[in-house]
């Protein structure tokens, strides 16, 4: 996508990569035109073979995403507004759904709908700061209307998520890692060279087996024990004729590093 005045998202390529970028000054706050972008993208990093591993992140020094910008919200119709949240719900369903892995680089705050998109990633890593990280929207007389209650209690359990959901209350990156809901927590310094050594690790791997993998883990959350181990079974069983699986079996016995596809 080529970049103009109006485009906020773009996507870059590097190494297997796929680099979804937000920046849309001075909060990276979205609207319509935003997240129809962002679905955009999405949705071609999905379809690119080339592309094993996805990273949402922002182009901006202080924001990752702070949500749903406030004056556009108040001057829309409730109708319009419902539009905005329907592409919201679909941009966080479309990251949450992927078969490829998906990491949430945040170097900044991320507010309401900015930590909800977050959350739909498979990974978070932030970067070391006193910046915010929260969903304050019991504060407008609302609650999270994109996955945010849901995904959070998935990620740090009911009694945080739900203090956290119920004061609105945000908390700093350092708080974040310890409860769970950030994955790793760098410094400044090397935050952009950690998320893409992270990335450009799993890009390496086996993409069918990654695939299964994410399956067996969201799928079996739901399901008992007994399906769960079904589930697994069933997906083991598909992954023995693949190329990546003779790769891998050959690389061992050779003694070698593996070279997937």
């Amino acid at each position: 996508m080529k970049a103009t005045t109006d485009q906020f998202i773009t996507l870059h390529v590097v190494n297997r990569v796929g680099y979804i970028k937000i920046n849309r000054p001075k909060a990276n706050c979205y609207d319509l035109v935003f997240m129809q972008q962002l679905i955009f993208c999405i949705k071609t990093a999905e379809v690119n073979d080339e592309i094993k591993v996805i990273v949402v992140e922002s182009e901006l020094e202080k924001f990752f995403c702070a949500g749903a910008d406030v004056k556009i919200f108040q001057s829309n119709t409730t109708e319009q507004n419902k539009l905005m949240v329907e592409h919201a719900q679909l941009s966080a369903r479309l990251l949450s759904t992927s078969k490829k892995v998906v990491i949430a680089s945040i170097n900044g705050h991320a507010l309401g709908g900015g930590l909800e998109l977050a959350m739909a990633c498979d990974f978070i890593i932030a970067q070391e700061g006193s910046y915010l990280l929260g969903l304050p929207e019991i504060k407008l007389g609302l609650i999270p209307g994109n996955g945010g209650s849901q995904r959070l209690i998935r990620r740090i359990g009911r009694g945080k998520a739900l203090e956290m959901l119920i004061t609105g209350d945000p908390i700093q990156p350092k708080v974040a890692k310890e409860i769970g809901l950030v994955n790793a927590l760098y410094p400044k310094v090397t935050f952009r060279a950690e998320v893409k050594a992270f990335a450009e690790k799993i890009a390496q791997g086996p993409s069918k087996a990654i695939t299964a993998t994410k399956k067996c883990v969201y799928k079996g959350l739901e399901l008992s024990l007994d399906l769960g181990l079904k589930l697994e079974s069933q997906l083991v069983d598909s992954l023995y004729e693949t190329e990546d699986a003779k790769e891998g079996n050959l690389a061992f016995v050779e003694k070698r590093e593996p070279k997937f596809n």
